[in-house]
């Protein structure tokens, strides 16, 4: 954050000082709605939570260092009050869930305005905000932009899924002086979501992935996700502004999206109509992809460090956004290839010493990425050297999907067994998860290829039982499923006898 003083972020968040002996006091240190990360010098929001009110820690972070605190009423230390928002709850930001009087929304939108006025600073001075969203890739293209743009200058971008209305503007105030680069994500549940997040940051480049099923309970259609995705086109400046939108040319309701913007309009993807394309696609034995990146400028090899083959398209995007920031081709290979993956239990590919793969890509799930890790993982099960090896997926429930979650479980299901899966771990009780498995069982699987079980305890004592060396696992799931503990258990744990008999 640049200093500022404490008179200065009342007048710019609507807020009175309380307790504030010395109105001049700056703000040198980071904005935090954790207490146990204040450091001297910083500023703690007191927001509403599951468990806590962010009130009853206000005088813990003065004493760990704060400056100040902004809060929804007085709290006996230097703070800035500001006034509740009420609002209904249909309505209510999506970061504030136990928000029941609208002091937290209050103090949310003090922290929007305060980005806001950090972010108008910075960009006079230089800064280059760059908003990416997509029904899915959307931190896996924000860490391989944070690659690419690095090389250019100091970059700053959101720890793993920062993307609403809370992480969104913290992450805005993470930009300093030296910040030549801030990148974005941003994430909507709603039509609206995306166009509010644009006015907390604006950003010049805008990054649009794809349009898919993810909250499809909440919009209804994909038709719905397109309108509010395509906010993020209709937020950037003109084309003699120097805005740009990076569109995926082959998926035709973002391509489609040039028509609602007035910057210019970069398409990439493997069409022939893409302006940066990739071609001569090769999968390696750990599913990461090697392709020829061409531009009307030339054409260069790029081998990438991550897994799967839609990484492809999340590369094409940030190599868009390093070019119009001024990076050549050589730089951008470069910065590609090295880039590994970042943001935690996203297609992250470990061994075990006995040779089993576990593919912990359980931080969350939609259909279109659980799809994607599954290609993923057969692919690396096919690709390399010897016999195929045995590919297991542990699959969770897919949440955010309305009426069509029962429907899109079942065609998961079906897809894994039409792309062979060895064997198919269903983990839940609900009718999802049941759903998953009549999908499988009607597509084909038969005897205990396919296995329902209760939790994820279950699950890790089934592959202690049957895994076998040389194995590769896939764990995915949405968040609020908790699957990881598959992954976790399974790189700790050691090969079964049974499954070492299996093997043989």
């Amino acid at each position: 954050m640049i200093p500022m003083t404490l008179a200065r972020i009342a007048e710019i968040v609507g807020g009175e000082l309380h307790d504030v002996v010395d109105p001049s006091t700056e703000v040198t240190g980071s904005v935090e709605f954790d207490s146990r990360k204040v450091g001297p010098g910083g500023l703690f929001l007191a927001l509403p939570g599951a468990r806590v009110d962010g009130h009853d820690h206000a005088a813990a972070a003065v004493a760990a260092g704060a400056a100040a605190v902004v809060a929804a009423r007085p709290v006996g230390v230097p703070a800035v009050v500001v006034p509740p928002i009420p609002v209904d709850v249909p309505s209510r930001a999506m970061a504030l869930e136990h928000d029941s009087d609208g002091s937290g929304a209050g103090v949310l939108a003090a922290l929007a305005k305060l980005a806001r006025a950090s972010v108008d600073e910075l960009t006079d001075k230089g800064l280059t905000v760059v908003g990416v969203t997509g029904s899915a890739g959307k931190t896996s293209t924000k860490d391989l932009l944070a690659a690419v743009l690095r090389p250019l200058g100091p970059v700053v971008a959101p720890p793993g899924s920062f993307n609403n209305e809370l992480g969104h503007p913290w992450t805005a105030l993470r930009a300093d002086a030296d910040t030549r680069f801030l990148v974005l994500e941003m994430s909507a549940r709603g039509l609206g979501h995306i166009a509010s997040l644009a006015t907390i940051a604006p950003p010049r480049i805008g990054v649009i992935l794809n349009v898919g099923t993810a909250h499809l309970g909440e919009f209804g259609s994909r038709d719905a996700i397109a309108l509010a995705k395509g906010e993020l086109a209709e937020a950037l400046p003109t084309a003699a502004d120097g805005g740009v939108a990076v569109l995926n040319a082959d998926d035709p309701l973002v391509a489609a999206m040039a028509s609602r913007t007035s910057a210019r309009v970069v398409l990439v993807g493997q069409s022939e109509a893409a302006d940066i394309r990739a071609t001569d696609i090769v999968l390696d034995e750990k599913a990461r992809a090697r392709f020829t990146l061409t531009t009307s400028s030339g054409s260069v090899p790029v081998e990438l460090a991550v897994h799967g083959e839609h990484q492809v398209a999340n590369a094409l995007a940030a190599a868009a956004v390093a070019f119009e920031c001024g990076a050549d081709l050589g730089q951008v290979a470069q910065a590609l290839s090295g880039a590994a993956a970042v943001s935690a239990r996203r297609m992250d590919v470990r061994d075990r010493p006995d040779g089993v793969t576990v593919v912990n890509d359980s931080y969350n799930a939609n259909p279109d990425s659980m799809r994607a890790a599954i290609k993923a993982l057969v692919s690396m099960a096919k690709t390399g050297r010897g016999a195929a090896r045995r590919s297991w997926a542990v699959l969770g429930e897919m949440a955010e999907l309305g009426p069509e979650s029962v429907v899109e479980h079942d065609a998961i299901g079906r897809f894994a067994v039409r792309l062979d899966v060895s064997k198919l771990i269903i983990v839940g009780t609900g009718r999802p998860a049941r759903a998953m498995h009549q999908g499988a069982v009607m597509e084909g699987s038969w005897g205990d290829e396919a296995i329902l079980v209760p939790d994820a305890a279950s699950a890790i004592v089934l592959l202690e039982e049957e895994l076998a060396a040389g194995d590769l696992v896939l764990v995915k799931a949405s968040q609020s499923i908790g699957l990881w503990e598959v992954a976790d258990a399974v790189l700790a744990g050691h090969t079964g006898q049974k499954g070492s008999e299996a093997m043989r």
